[in-house]
């Protein structure tokens, strides 16, 4: 067809070329059957995406074990060490201040305190102890035997427990409160050697008094 129109006019039927406008081109637009509409993700999906995640917090450090008292009495640490297991023992079961002095006298002279092994006890070989000696079947700071009823080998060979039982022993024994530290050594450990325990009263004075 051409680009001009023919057009009927009122001059007796004859065609008049009439020059059509040119057709102007539609305005560009989307065909909007083509676009997908969008997921709606709401509000909270929103916020959630505009929130920075936080951080994950870092476990907290556990505050460093408190070390043990140097050393006093001309005891080394293994030594101190287990003075310290024997008094914090006796202050938890809420003895006084004497009976940690009788206890600390009586693994002096036991024990020399160290917490000590016995080849006749094969099972003691086998737990922590920090020597070996012999005597009978006793074990311990406390020289303590399983065989006399004072408890397991395990027990004995455990400072803080062999402790607890020599407490529980002194804590049985009537005025014990009133007697030397010999004395209440005695009445609770039964030795051969009543009198040695004596000797090491001011050493496990100055002991105490620097752990307490």
């Amino acid at each position: 067809m051409s680009a001009a129109l023919l057009a009927t006019g009122s001059t007796g039927g004859q065609a008049a070329p009439v020059a059509a406008e040119a057709a102007a081109p539609p305005p560009y637009s989307f065909d909007v059957s083509y676009i997908r509409p969008q997921a709606d993700f709401g509000t909270a999906a929103l916020v959630q995406a505009s929130t920075p995640t936080p951080p994950t917090p870092a476990a907290p450090v556990p505050p460093p074990a408190p070390q043990p008292p140097r050393p006093v009495a001309g005891l080394t640490q293994t030594q101190m060490n287990n003075a310290v297991a024997i008094v914090r023992q006796g202050r938890a079961q809420g003895m006084p201040a004497k009976a940690l002095v009788v206890a600390v006298a009586t693994a002096m002279q036991e024990s020399d305190l160290y917490n000590v092994a016995s080849p006749a006890v094969p099972a003691s070989l086998r737990l922590p102890h920090d020597g070996v000696s012999q005597d009978h079947d006793s074990v311990g700071l406390f020289q303590q035997r399983a065989s006399q009823g004072w408890g397991t080998v395990a027990e004995l060979m455990n400072p803080a427990h062999s402790a607890m039982l020599f407490y529980n022993a002194l804590a049985h024994v009537s005025g014990w409160q009133s007697m030397s530290v010999t004395g209440a050594a005695q009445a609770v450990q039964r030795s051969a050697y009543p009198g040695a325990y004596q000797k090491h009263a001011d050493r496990a004075a100055q002991v105490v008094a620097a752990i307490v």
